[in-house]
């Protein structure tokens, strides 16, 4: 039987949770882009020495990184918790009373559409083949075994950021001193245009209005870290 699926997209849990992934890498890329270019371009302003504006942005760089995988572990690590702590209380409810957990399936079954007689099959069906699966995913919208690594969480994040940071931290140190701004802010603005492209591909959104929000986004930031860093630099000189 040929499959009715469409290729492109994402019915499997575990493509879903793949693509899931790419999109929090390419979220922490951006972070780490426009953070630190802020913090870069505003120690830019105030000054022209080189190390001051390398220590803020290593600083700003592993600050963000730090932060970002500790965030993301903790989320993920409470997400996880709550999944499991719902999973231990089916699987008490399965033991305790089966055919209740059995009407209760063929409810929600019911519920998403199916026909009395179809919903009591299927929900028989899957309940012989794997009661506990069956309720996890209907009732909770859990795959038990599927849950999230806080571990892979947190280490995603600290390395899609970094790699982000990277860039305005090498655009604002390679150029001569007149050109490191302007060099930055061209070379961030284009990468934010990448990044929203990405995140909008693997969304499924539209490219343009997501390039646009990231751009003006990240220009107004820019601008202003800008600003705050010359009158900083005019006031303390």
């Amino acid at each position: 039987m040929v499959s009715s699926l469409h290729p492109a997209e994402p019915h499997e849990g575990s493509v879903a949770s793949k693509l899931n992934w790419l999109r929090a890498g390419v979220l922490g890329a951006n972070d780490g882009i426009v953070s630190t270019a802020g913090i870069v371009v505003g120690v830019a302003a105030a000054t022209v020495e080189r190390e001051p504006i390398f220590t803020a942005g290593i600083a700003g760089l592993v600050a963000g990184a730090v932060s970002m995988a500790l965030g993301e572990y903790v989320s993920v690590s409470t997400q996880r918790d709550t999944e499991r702590a719902l999973l231990a209380q089916e699987r008490r409810e399965l033991h305790e009373d089966p055919a209740a957990e059995l009407d209760e399936l063929a409810g929600l079954l019911e519920g998403r559409g199916l026909s009395v007689t179809t919903a009591r099959t299927a929900a028989e069906e899957l309940t012989d083949h794997n009661a506990f699966a069956a309720h996890a995913e209907v009732e909770l919208g859990i795959k038990p075994g599927d849950l999230a690594n806080p571990w892979l969480a947190a280490a995603s994040s600290a390395v899609s950021f970094t790699l982000g940071a990277l860039l305005p931290l090498i655009a604002i140190l390679l150029p001569p001193v007149p050109f490191r701004v302007p060099v930055t802010m061209v070379g961030v603005l284009l990468a934010l245009a990448i990044t929203g492209t990405v995140s909008a591909r693997l969304g499924g959104a539209p490219v343009g209005k997501a390039v646009v929000r990231n751009v003006i986004g990240g220009a107004l930031a820019l601008g202003a870290t800008y600003l705050i860093g010359e009158l900083v630099g005019h006031f303390v000189a």
